[in-house]
């Protein structure tokens, strides 16, 4: 599941808030202090050794390191010392912003046929439960399935419940780049799906993909289905402060600022989602020209004005969703601040026709998936505002013939 995604009410909301008191009695006896931490993790091993590690007699530059930093040590080497790397430390190249686009995707299939070994072997592991074992098959398939032919894997990670990022389109030479954040319970089981495959990270971003191309057909588009971040589990506590959404802004920050070349960037980001855009939006490039969100429960601001950002934010909410229902509000840490598509809010609201629901925004034929796709490739006047009214498309900037703005 990629958002809030079980109709809670408004009374689970309530009760999340009464839970607060609960929250800061266990914070104060350190049960959060370090609660789920691992040390020496698959991708911190690769890290390890890549640091232990040299090339031609020369250490390798820190991982840590800048983006152009990093760039500019991979474009110093030849192809073949290149794919020496990435099949040496796969995890580590195929997660270091800065390496080639090309090299990561080719890296991270290598890890992932790793972790297929690992889970294959899991599945006949005497010492695990029958329901382990179950859940080692669902992780090999799913990562069977992020191998097949064509697929671009941009960031991986299978770690806990796993992270991962995927490439829709040509990124090292798009004309336009879009990122679809999604919400709770993503990670590496629930970031594609057969039923309901657009309410999942992947189906989204392929629906926008598709959508893009639609509406302009001469413009180089990709979109990432970026799930590169730890999602809070469910609509528990975590859901309702921003703790995981600080941790994953941080991700996207350095997501964005190694995109190859310059194009703009727009952020499309799905309820939980757009706590972390919110969080992200003081902070990112200014290559980051819009932020739109879709079935929000706030973005922890009580006015547009205050994400200080340059970009041009929009929002929408199908009239079915029930994240309506929500407290706007933030009151001790719990709950994310005001509704986006209020007036007040200053956001420009669109329409979000045909979406039905919470997790209908990137259906195929929906108003609020054009919407969106207008949007990713620039084309401010084909875009719909919600109502009657065309506020959102005030002080917008000229089409022009390529999707730039």
């Amino acid at each position: 599941m990629t958002s809030f995604d079980s109709s809670p009410t408004l009374n689970v909301w309530r009760a999340l808030l009464a839970l607060a008191v609960v929250f800061v009695m266990l914070a104060t006896t350190g049960w959060t202090a370090l609660r789920g931490q691992r040390d020496h993790t698959p991708l911190q091993i690769s890290l390890a050794a890549w640091e232990d590690g040299r090339i031609d007699g020369h250490r390798l530059p820190d991982p840590r390191s800048a983006p152009a930093r990093l760039a500019a040590f991979f474009a110093s080497l030849g192809p073949a010392r290149r794919t020496l790397l990435a099949h040496r430390y796969p995890l580590a190249v195929g997660n270091m912003n800065g390496a080639p686009v090309e090299l990561r995707y080719r890296a991270n299939r290598i890890a992932l046929a790793q972790a297929r070994r690992v889970e294959r072997a899991r599945m006949h592991d005497s010492r695990l439960t029958p329901g382990g074992q179950h859940e080692a098959g669902r992780r090999m398939h799913r990562l069977e399935a992020l191998m097949e032919p064509g697929r671009q894997i941009l960031a991986f990670d299978p770690d806990g419940s796993g992270r991962v990022a995927e490439v829709y389109g040509g990124l090292a030479r798009a004309e336009r780049i879009s990122i679809v954040v999604p919400g709770v319970d993503t990670d590496l089981l629930t970031f594609q799906r057969t039923h309901r495959k657009y309410a999942a990270p992947a189906g989204m971003a392929e629906s926008l993909y598709e959508a893009e191309r639609a509406a302009r057909p001469g413009v180089r588009t990709a979109v990432i289905a970026w799930a590169d971040y730890t999602a809070p589990s469910g609509i528990g506590m975590e859901a309702a402060t921003a703790t995981r959404a600080a941790q994953g802004a941080a991700r996207l920050d350095a997501l964005v600022r190694a995109l190859p070349g310059s194009a703009p960037v727009s952020l499309f980001c799905h309820s939980y989602g757009s706590v972390l855009c919110g969080v992200a939006a003081r902070v990112l490039p200014d290559r980051v020209s819009d932020i739109a969100v879709a079935g929000s429960p706030g973005m922890r601001a009580e006015k547009a004005s205050q994400l200080r950002s340059p970009a041009r934010v929009w929002a929408m909410r199908d009239a079915d969703d029930w994240i309506e229902d929500v407290p706007y509000l933030e009151l001790g840490g719990l709950g994310h601040g005001a509704d986006p598509v209020s007036r007040a809010f200053g956001a420009r609201v669109l329409s979000a026709g045909g979406a039905h629901g919470h997790a209908g925004y990137f259906e195929p034929g929906t108003e609020s998936l054009r919407n969106f796709a207008e949007i990713g490739v620039g084309a401010y006047g084909s875009v719909r505002c919600a109502g009657d009214d065309d506020r959102c498309m005030t002080d917008m900037p000229a089409d022009s013939g390529n999707g730039r703005a």
